[in-house]
């Protein structure tokens, strides 16, 4: 009679499971000196399992090529990223949209980060392509991104062609309906490809990197989005796109419209570039049946269905009457397979997440409070910023005049420069997070850092105010926009703050819980998602309250920020200064 193991969960485990083998020596999948005189073997009783029952989560030490080159997806998807964060909110106003709903095309980021993101998480762990398990995702993520910014760079000729206005772009102010259509499609569509790219690459590293390579892969990780950032942004700032290829304005497509297809078109080609060396340097090994249960960080979240089929072990044990000569035969494959879809799918997903809370460790509730409050604040700046350059700043209109129109144009690509400044302070900093962590602790360093959010998301308003009066002084606005610039620069150490310590938390939080991590960074990520969601529904009509413009917004940013660093100082637990611990691979 053969054997078979049976997974256990139980709360608190190290591995979560206890298997349940058969004593004549025939598994695999247990080291046989571990077994105790019952044939009930526990994480616990073994020291040294056999190589058969290592996790696919624990590879050998990888050479540094295939984790550096095998990584550089990630400086491909953060290139289209940062245009799209520097330049599709100004463009989306040329195309007729109001400011007041402009943050309405946001929404698809966070639900598909969601939704999307957690799933597809679950089913690359799960898959049996002979090309890996990662890889796939990642090549048609990378297609759909590539077609997804197409669209958005061709929108207005796209609606010209359907039918939109004739009148040229120069002169023409009102809304073009079919274009923006056109351009909320493929906007939507590259958040899903987005979010469909960045699991599976984030994975697919943490699969090449070694258990003592972990910090080594997060700052490759982080260095290679550090790049496309900067490439990004200063694509952005780059007002020259439409004298290089002249050929890309159109009736319908003018200056800014021209840098905008140029620079996404560029954006394809180091997609590409990139997408291409990933895929011939990391080199995976194809998951085999075996493993698919073990290889999931999120299946402690799942298994709910699969435990509640696992109590009916110990009656049936009896019944069968363990010996060593009458091996445990239990056949639960069947049940399993039947489960498995229900609870892959998008809903399950959710209704796990959110009714597993329940058993998140009681500290950890300060850290979602405190996560919640701080995207509150953040969201509106990755909304607005370049828009607030463009306005504010810059004092100009992108349905106003025609010097109105180049001054927004000339702001909007100031503010990409600042950004590519606020990603060179990201990257620097994300290098002296450990240390800070360490000598002053994780708490301290997260609540000082949403305090200087505050301090400068509250001096833009006063940055505003200043432009409007003293645009007569000489030299004035001069002094305006290079403290708009310092803003930019300044804010990017607290986004590595916000990028990093909360991730480590939750992972010092959640350790010494059986199962606990994958289900605490799901949880974590609608602290994330859900504040996004609440920005982009409430920002634009928020600022249109109060007569428009960007300021509104990032004066509720401010208050969310120093809420934020009060309750860290308050709620958020005194770690050990210590104790920090890598927080693996977690980017918007």
């Amino acid at each position: 009679m053969d054997s078979l193991s049976i997974r256990v969960p139980y709360k608190h485990l190290k591995q979560n499971e206890v298997e349940l083998v058969g004593l004549n020596g025939s598994s695999d999948q247990i080291n046989p000196e571990c077994k105790t005189s019952n044939g009930v073997t526990t994480s616990m009783d073994c020291s040294s399992p056999s190589p058969a029952a290592s996790s696919p989560s624990a590879p050998p030490r990888s050479s540094l090529k295939p984790l550096i080159l095998g990584s550089m997806i990630a400086a491909g998807v953060q290139f289209g990223w940062a245009l799209q964060l520097s330049l599709l909110t100004p463009y989306i106003q040329t195309l007729g949209i109001e400011h007041a709903f402009s943050s309405f095309i946001w929404l698809c980021g966070p639900i598909t980060g969601l939704v999307v993101q957690p799933c597809v998480g679950i089913w690359s762990d799960k898959c049996h392509s002979k090309y890996g398990r990662r890889r796939p995702f990642i090549l048609v993520g990378s297609l759909m991104i590539s077609v997804a910014v197409t669209i958005i760079g061709f929108s207005a000729d796209i609606g010209y062609i359907l039918g939109d206005t004739r009148e040229h772009c120069s002169t023409y102010k009102g809304t073009r309906t079919r274009a923006t259509i056109i351009f909320v499609i493929g906007f939507w569509m590259l958040d899903l490809a987005n979010n469909t790219v960045q699991g599976p690459a984030r994975a697919l590293l943490a699969d090449l990197s070694g258990p003592d390579q972990k910090n080594l892969a997060n700052a490759t990780f982080a260095s290679w989005m550090a790049l496309g950032n900067i490439l990004g942004f200063s694509a952005g700032a780059s007002g020259n796109w439409h004298r290089w290829f002249p050929f890309l304005k159109t009736r319908a497509c003018c200056e800014a419209c021209g840098n905008l297809k140029a620079a996404f078109l560029v954006a394809v080609l180091y997609l590409t570039l990139c997408t291409l060396a990933t895929l011939y340097f990391a080199k995976e090994v194809p998951l085999v049946d075996k493993q698919a249960n073990q290889s999931s960080d999120s299946a402690p979240l799942l298994n709910g269905l699969q435990q509640h089929v696992v109590e009916e072990v110990p009656e049936k044990l009896e019944t069968e009457k363990m010996t060593v000569q009458d091996p445990v035969h239990l056949d639960l494959k069947d049940k399993g397979s039947e489960n498995e879809a229900l609870m892959d799918g998008p809903g399950a997903v959710l209704v796990n997440i959110l009714t597993s809370m329940r058993h998140l460790p009681p500290a950890m509730h300060s850290v979602l409070t405190v996560m919640a409050l701080t995207w509150l604040a953040w969201f509106p700046f990755f909304l607005f910023d370049t828009d607030w350059m463009g306005r504010e700043v810059y004092d100009g209109d992108p349905k106003g005049s025609p010097s109105e129109v180049a001054a927004y144009d000339k702001g909007v690509r100031e503010g990409a420069f600042g950004l590519l400044l606020n990603s060179v302070v990201l990257g620097i900093s994300s290098f002296l997070i450990e240390p800070m962590c360490r000598q002053f602790g994780s708490r301290l360093v997260w609540a000082v850092s949403n305090f200087m959010v505050f301090i400068c998301m509250a001096s833009t308003a006063i940055i505003s105010k200043l432009s409007d009066n003293i645009q007569d002084v000489i030299g004035g606005n001069a002094a305006t926009r290079i403290a708009a610039l310092v803003v930019f620069a300044l804010l990017g150490l607290p986004l590595s703050i916000t990028y990093s310590v909360p991730f480590s938390l939750t992972a010092e939080l959640t350790a010494d819980t059986g199962g606990g991590q994958g289900l605490a960074i799901g949880v974590l990520n609608l602290a994330i998602v859900i504040p996004q969601m609440i920005v982009s529904l409430g920002a634009g009509p928020w600022d249109a309250l109060f007569g428009g413009g960007n300021d509104p917004a990032f004066v509720l940013a401010s208050v969310f920020a120093l809420a934020a660093g009060i309750v860290a100082v308050l709620k958020l637990p005194k770690l050990s200064s210590n104790s920090y611990m890598s927080s693996g691979f977690h980017f918007p």
